[in-house]
């Protein structure tokens, strides 16, 4: 079978698993246990898995969420969120006949717009010096953020790996955005309209750490990444 065989597709609720079309369950097993024995970074403990529901048998479910389970991945059964589908446009003739005019009778409610909510990038690698990441709505990198690199979004930044570039959460004035890293020793956090800059000599942390703004400023506090209980 040529291509992979399972695929992440992030969307407004996290990361889906996609298979490859007339793969066998048993290729799709193995692929899986294969990626998590070799600790892709696709499959990092802590991170929640999808299905959307149907694609598999119950009892498959069952085998991937035991395979998951043993690796400390979260594996969930639930339809994707997908952004409202947009209307076709329509054609307007390049000289419309004039139209009737109605009587008025009191002027009706304006519509309030409604804007798509950006998905999840996800970028499986690692983020080098000189290259840029940018994004309408979150980012999740699966890989290192090199010195030198940026990562800039509207949304949230999700690094499962180490932040040593610059980043920049909220880019667009979204105050509840945060940074969330492996190990957290970027060159400059942004978040929304607020600067900070790590201590030099900064040592490496030793637990996953998270940037938000309170009280008008960025505060960096450790977290702990999610875990599947027994």
């Amino acid at each position: 079978m040529s291509g992979e065989i399972v695929k992440l597709k992030g969307n407004r609720g996290g990361l889906q698993l996609i298979f490859s079309p007339n793969a066998d369950f048993e290729s799709i097993r193995a692929d899986i246990q294969s990626k998590l024995e070799e600790g892709s970074r696709f499959f990092r403990r802590g991170t929640e898995i999808q299905i959307a529901p149907g694609v598999l048998s119950e009892a498959n479910e069952a085998v991937l969420r035991k395979l998951f389970h043993q690796h400390g991945v979260l594996f969930r059964v639930e339809a994707p969120v997908e952004a409202p589908p947009r209307l076709p446009k329509t054609k307007r003739p390049a000289n419309p006949p004039p139209q009737p005019q109605a009587e008025p009778v009191g002027e009706a409610p304006k519509a309030i717009p409604q804007m798509e909510e950006p998905q999840m990038l996800v970028v499986n690698r690692t983020v080098r010096s000189g290259q840029e990441i940018k994004a309408p709505g979150s980012v999740m990198i699966c890989g290192n953020v090199n010195p030198g690199a940026q990562v800039i979004a509207g949304g949230s930044i999700d690094i499962r790996g180490a932040c040593k570039g610059l980043v920049h959460a909220g880019a667009y004035g979204d105050t509840t955005a945060f940074v969330v890293a492996d190990q957290l020793m970027p060159t400059q956090i942004r978040i929304a309209d607020r600067i900070a800059q790590p201590p030099e000599n900064m040592s490496k942390p030793t637990v996953a750490e998270r940037a938000s703004i309170k009280d008008g400023r960025i505060v960096i506090e450790p977290i702990e990444r999610q875990e599947i209980k027994a």
